[in-house]
């Protein structure tokens, strides 16, 4: 067995003994250069000196050098360990650990030292939890918000499945904005997102709207898997129908030849089209980039997004 294959049985046992999926070679658009630079580096020392987990990292993002150059990182709550085997990730799948009970004291820590004027929380589903991990999000928010006046928080969470009463104590906790992905469209769902539904995401940024009108609601997508174009402009109006104020649109990368195939690389022109449809059907905000994800320049995202509400609101 190949070293990449140790690596898959381990992080991902579902996906071991699926086909490998032939090599795509990226088009220059899509290159990154590697990560060398001194804040990179101190960034990642900060994370493993507290004991935090990053999705720059699991997830393999091919922005991870640029951001944490910039002193930016999507912290990763709840552990590393994911109850779910989505097809497009590269998040550990297995039984979780149980839940670090320093883990908000020890972010609010780390943002404090970085200076960082807009953070990302994020999570590994929880479906062993009563809550879904709820309660941590709701910790973490207070504490960094508690050490670090000014700060903007922004959060993405999991879908909360099952797991009533989730929602409102995060919401009532008052993050600057509230981001859950619906990833792709509503037909793939079963083979890249076989553990969530589509309308069940859909429902749950809608109600978070409910619950506070005020608070920027945001989602994205992944494109190249297989969706068609008819169906992401539907996946657009959906998430209009339900409130959504900004909308993130990124080409998907494999992260190993296990994980669901691309299957095409999106043109720049694609994306810019994307952009400007969103735009028509009233997003504040849309970031579409081949390498936009969905925490990709969120500090400068967030200033657009509001500034974009004031103007809306000047013109009622």
């Amino acid at each position: 067995m190949s070293s990449v294959e140790n690596i898959i049985k381990h992080r991902h046992p579902e996906k071991v003994n699926k086909p490998k999926n032939p090599h795509m070679r990226k088009p220059d658009w899509i290159r990154v250069k590697a990560p060398t630079s001194k804040t990179y580096n101190q960034t990642r020392k900060l994370m493993r000196d507290h004991n935090l987990h990053t999705v720059c990292e699991e997830a393999a993002c091919p922005n991870i050098g640029e951001c944490w150059s910039a002193k930016h990182a999507t912290v990763m709550i709840l552990g590393s360990i994911c109850t779910r085997a989505c097809a497009f990730c590269n998040v550990e799948t297995g039984k979780p650990n149980a839940v670090d009970p320093m883990e908000p004291k020890n972010l609010a820590i780390s943002v404090a030292k970085m200076g960082m004027r807009h953070i990302v929380i994020t999570s590994v589903d929880r479906d062993d939890l009563s809550d879904g991990g709820a309660n941590q999000f709701v910790r973490c928010i207070e504490l960094v918000r508690e050490s670090s006046p000014g700060i903007t928080i922004e959060i993405l969470t999991p879908d909360f499945r099952d797991k009533k009463g989730s929602l409102a104590p995060i919401i009532k906790a008052r993050p600057d904005v509230f981001n859950h992905n619906l990833e792709t469209v509503p037909r793939l769902y079963p083979s890249i997102r076989p553990g969530a539904r589509y309308f069940n995401s859909l429902k749950l940024l809608s109600d978070a709207k409910i619950l506070d009108p005020s608070i920027f609601t945001k989602s994205g997508i992944m494109v190249g898997l297989g969706e068609t174009r008819e169906e992401v402009f539907q996946v657009m109006d959906d998430l209009r129908s339900a409130d959504v104020d900004f909308l993130t649109i990124g080409q998907y990368l494999a992260p190993t030849s296990y994980h669901a195939p691309i299957h095409r690389f999106v043109t720049p022109d694609e994306f810019d089209e994307f952009k400007r449809l969103g735009l028509v059907k009233g997003f504040l905000h849309v970031a579409s980039t081949p390498l936009t994800r969905s925490s990709y320049h969120a500090d400068d995202d967030f200033a657009q997004l509001r500034k974009a509400r004031l103007a809306q609101l000047a013109n009622v």
